[in-house]
């Protein structure tokens, strides 16, 4: 299988952001209800409250969005690794958009030390708030330069595919959406529960996509609000957050909704869920799921370990093979699961929706959530 390489958009650093998106792959598998969370983050092992690491405590830090038991794997494995750090790695899960708002917020007085889990452009504006420092330079150069930072501020951990589900136990293949269209079709009316947007990463750029792939034949995003406003019309609920939405489908609440592979995949195989992903005929969006250093943290030195650790080729070997994670390091051997796969990339505008993505979400915010009902 063949990963589609993007092009690199030049970065002027400090005020201006682009983007470059990526490519990958479909199977099933899914995450656990009570295990796990999502690239947009819940629950969190070792949670900590609403607290985190003070300095000198000797406590590393990590505001993370990733799925619980994937989050509490890789911990337990770094520690193993890294004796010294036994017992002193604190998690803090957020929602991706919260957790980058977290970070600002704390910049005169960071209390985190590592954010593990946000889109290209929340990373994007992070660098350009100069909240993150630069990784280690061998983490650096084991990711693509089309996958990171030029100086490091963030590096890309892997690839996501923004897809379709269903709940098979209330849809048949036949019934089901085939394509992003087919969700705002009137048959969908009242089938479809949609993640709440604002805190949600994924959400936010699949909602971007959905705007930016109509935004050159309107020269304007007003054709992709007209596309939000019909699948507004057609949508039953807003899920507070990722288990909320779970529960919701598999409670046959709603039937249809749309979200990363991935976690999918791992609800399918570690709960069982009646869901089936659907690759959108005309593409899926790809984005890349990064980490950063946070400046300044109480804990510089572990992040650096955290990091070398995380992007190592040993863990990100494991994480593709048990957690269906697609790695932006290269590794000797493709994952198994991958060797059948064809995911289409939807042709995206990342430094279009890189830009414009904040101004979109809040119109949707204050101009289309809840006020299409017919």
């Amino acid at each position: 299988m063949t990963y589609s390489n993007q092009s690199a958009n030049k970065i002027n650093r400090r005020k201006s952001m682009t983007s470059r998106p990526l490519r990958f792959a479909l199977l099933a598998g899914g995450l656990a209800l009570t295990l796990g969370m999502t690239a947009c983050g819940l629950d969190a092992p070792k949670d900590s409250g609403s607290s985190a690491g003070a300095a000198g405590s000797g406590t590393l830090t990590i505001y993370t969005a990733r799925d619980k038991g994937l989050a509490a794997d890789v911990v337990a494995d770094f520690e193993k690794a890294n004796p010294e750090y036994a017992g002193k790695v604190q998690l803090l899960t957020l929602g991706a958009q919260e957790a980058l708002e977290r970070i600002k917020a704390e910049k005169a007085n960071p209390q985190g030390d590592i954010w593990w889990g946000g889109t290209q452009q929340q990373m994007e504006q992070a660098a350009s708030e100069e909240v993150l420092s630069a990784a280690p330079k061998s983490v650096i150069d084991a990711v693509p330069a089309a996958q990171r930072d030029p100086e490091g501020l963030w590096v890309g951990e892997m690839k996501l595919a923004e897809v379709i589900f269903y709940n098979k136990d209330m849809l048949s293949a036949d019934e089901a959406p085939k394509d992003w269209d087919d969700l705002i079709a009137p048959e969908m009316k009242d089938k479809i529960a949609i993640r709440d947007v604002l805190a949600s990463g994924t959400m936010r750029s699949i909602f971007a996509s959905m705007i930016d792939r109509k935004y050159d034949a309107a020269g304007s995003p007003e054709a992709g609000y007209d596309w939000l406003r019909a699948l507004d019309s057609n949508t039953k609920v807003y899920a507070a957050n990722p288990t909320d939405l779970y529960l919701r489908i598999t409670r046959q609440e709603a039937a249809v909704t749309a979200w990363n592979l991935q976690d999918v995949m791992l609800q399918i195989q570690n709960q069982k869920a009646p869901y089936t992903p659907v690759v959108p005929a005309s593409g899926a969006p790809m984005l890349i799921d990064g980490v950063a250093k946070i400046k300044n943290g109480p804990s510089s030195a572990g992040a650096d370990a955290f990091l070398s650790f995380l992007l190592g080729q040993e863990e990100q070997t494991k994480l593709s093979e048990k957690y269906f994670q697609i790695p932006t390091v290269t590794l000797p051997t493709e994952p198994a699961w991958l060797a059948d796969l064809d995911l289409k990339e939807m042709d995206v505008n990342w430094e279009r929706v890189n830009k414009s993505e904040p101004e979109w979400s809040k119109y949707w915010a204050e101009n289309i959530k809840g006020q299409n009902k017919s």
